[in-house]
């Protein structure tokens, strides 16, 4: 790795000049009510693996001042995301931090406790709870709240709570209605691709360090145990809605479209305590995550911002999240989330202010900047989210990807355009040589896009790769984002020592065992090999076994369809299966002939058809390159 240059050190010394750090709030109020944490705070499997480890971050904690190599900012949001363990936050309400990307809290009822968000893997939220137990009492889990539809709010689920002490009516699981659509459906049917990219937004193979990883933001990073999911019993369906779970009473505000598809808020009145799930926490979040996912609507997500005021403020004495630290106090409370109101607020409408003037998204994210009351407040941050990307993404919501200039609507893709590119530099020495006094300029922005052409017309150019990782590491170091801190060292890292892949599984069983019977479908459909499949036809029924569900496929055109409850006689093969297999097949762990052989499966008709079909999915490549062609 490079070392920061003087041009990175300057930009660094602007922010800390520019921001309030005098400001320790943050930190009284991350500390606050502070009870007891692990030491060491490594959390392993059954196998003795560490699937999170807050140790390797310590060198954070053990220098006041950010080294040269870390934006200031984004040092002192790691310094604060760092702050581990149990707190109290009311009597009766406790959260463990720390112990994974998200915060899980626990609340305490006549017999034990309900359990909100129980984190990324079933090994981190197990030793939340029974950190919480130590200090606590031997509390039994009473019922599970999931904030919102993303894996860090419900993965760790089976770590606190059986299915069969759900399956009993012993362990309610409250979510916002159609949390298990999009939960699944975001995690699995673009959850190869995802998964590649989320390596490098969380920085997944960086070491932690003053020049590698520092935090993504949200949080320090991800756990790596193991997800696991149990379908909720209850949905929250409309905002108003009450329930009372184990004596304590919660009002809850639904909130889709905003940080997740499906999300809600809650309070919980006789503490005066307010739950704000993922959509206000201590940073700008993402309208659109750098792994991928639909875009979010800003606007939406400011409304509903301004009515969790509206029906909870004044009985709201501290406000607390899935992540970061609680604002205590009605007036501190009302003020952290009005500032959230407006931030997403100003975003969405000076963006399409601006979009009706005619620029484009790119144009629109070099000329924002926030009102000062926002800029300079600790919480409205880009840590997590950035003005730059949430901006591209609002306009991409309304416009889509093409910015209106017909240059553009059909342009060479990556590798054809480099060798152009190169050419029209004068050739790979000469195109070499400028971005290097590019480099020595500063402009490290514009060597990484040269470099990359030089990159993407000749991958073994090694001078040329070089080049571009000196400055994409330039510009992780100046990062105030740490998911583009994450991203820019990812690929420096790539460019230096090669595809590294995704280090972890791209889908958890867990989650294709809860797709659904035409979800099962629709993803076998996004692998058809449609070249291959243009003169195939093959008609296929189906039956479940355990639920009687019934279907027919039908291949033709490269196209797999199907029509639920139905039976063609004249079907070229039938296939008669149980769930387990089901999620096996779904999964790609199948192996259909052998299944068959012991019975776990009926294949009646043409096997050699099913065969056939079975041949042309393509599962997809979770290693596929990204810095390089």
């Amino acid at each position: 790795m490079s070392e920061a240059t003087r041009t990175t050190v300057r930009s660094n010394e602007r922010v800390r000049e520019e921001l309030p750090f005098a400001d320790r709030q943050d930190f009284e109020d991350a500390r606050r009510g502070f009870i007891a944490t692990l030491s060491p705070m490594i959390i392993e499997s059954t196998e003795g693996r560490p699937v999170w480890d807050m140790e390797s971050f310590a060198f954070i904690a053990r220098e006041a001042e950010a080294p040269s190599s870390v934006n200031p900012s984004l040092w002192r949001q790691s310094q604060l995301v760092g702050i581990h363990g149990l707190f109290e936050v009311v009597p009766g309400i406790y959260q463990v931090r720390g112990f994974d990307l998200s915060n899980v809290t626990f609340v305490e009822g006549d017999r034990g406790v309900v359990v909100i968000d129980p984190l990324i893997s079933n090994e981190t939220a197990a030793a939340a709870l029974a950190l919480y137990r130590e200090h606590r009492g031997d509390r039994p889990v009473m019922g599970v709240i999931y904030t919102h539809s993303h894996v860090d709010h419900f993965g760790g689920v089976k770590g606190i709570v059986s299915q069969e002490e759900v399956d009993g009516g012993d362990v309610p699981i409250v979510a916002p209605e159609h949390f298990l659509e999009h939960a699944v459906s975001e995690n699995v049917f673009a959850g190869v691709a995802m998964s590649r990219r989320a390596a490098y937004m969380y920085g997944a193979l960086l070491p932690p360090g003053p020049q590698g990883q520092v935090g993504a933001g949200l949080g320090q990073t991800t756990s790596t145990g193991t997800v696991s999911l149990i379908a909720p019993t209850i949905d929250v369906t409309e905002t108003g809605q009450e329930l009372t779970l184990d004596g304590v009473r919660i009002v809850f505000q639904l909130t889709p479209g905003t940080e997740a598809p499906a999300e809600m808020n809650f309070l919980f009145p006789e503490r005066s305590a307010l739950c704000m799930a993922e959509n206000a926490t201590h940073n700008l979040h993402n309208v659109v995550t750098l792994r991928g996912a639909l875009v979010r609507d800003a606007h939406v997500w400011s409304t509903y911002l301004g009515e969790s005021i509206q029906l909870f403020g004044d009985r709201t004495d501290v406000v607390f999240a899935s992540h970061h630290w609680p604002r205590w106090g009605r007036d501190r409370a009302i003020e952290f989330i009005a500032k959230q109101r407006d931030l997403y607020g100003y975003l969405h409408d000076q963006t399409l202010r601006l979009m009706n003037k005619g620029y484009v998204g790119s144009e629109i994210a070099e000329m924002m900047e926030l009102p000062p009351a926002l800029a300079n407040e600790w919480s409205c941050r880009g840590y997590y989210g950035s003005v730059s990307h949430n901006v591209k993404a609002i306009y991409q919501r309304y416009m889509g990807w093409y910015d209106g200039n017909p240059a553009h609507l059909w342009q060479h893709p990556p590798e054809e355009a480099a060798t152009r590119y190169v050419a029209f530099m004068g050739g790979r020495d000469a195109a070499l040589e400028r971005a290097r006094a590019s480099y020595a300029a500063g402009d490290y922005r514009w060597v990484a896009e040269v470099a990359s052409h030089l990159v993407f017309a000749d991958p073994e150019d090694r001078e040329a790769r070089a080049l571009e990782a000196d400055a994409l590491e330039q510009l992780g170091y100046g990062a105030e984002c740490g998911t583009w801190r994450n991203v820019f060292l990812m690929g420096a890292l790539e460019l230096r020592e090669g595809n590294k892949g995704t280090p972890a599984a791209s889908t958890s069983p867990e989650m294709v065992r809860a797709l659904n019977f035409e979800q099962v479908l629709d993803a076998l459909a996004l692998q058809i090999d449609g070249p291959r499949a243009w003169d195939v036809e093959i008609v296929v029924n189906w039956r479940l076994t355990d639920t009687g569900e019934r279907a027919t496929l039908r291949l033709a055109n490269g196209v797999l369809t199907h029509v639920l409850d139905a039976q063609d006689p004249a079907a070229d093969v039938s296939l008669v299966m149980g769930r387990d297999q089901l999620a096996e097949l779904a999964g790609g762990t199948l192996d259909l002939r052998a299944a068959a052989e012991r019975g776990e499966v009926s294949i009646g008709g043409d096997v050699d058809r099913l065969q056939t079909l079975v041949s042309l999915l393509d599962p997809g490549d979770r290693n596929f390159s990204i810095v390089l062609p």
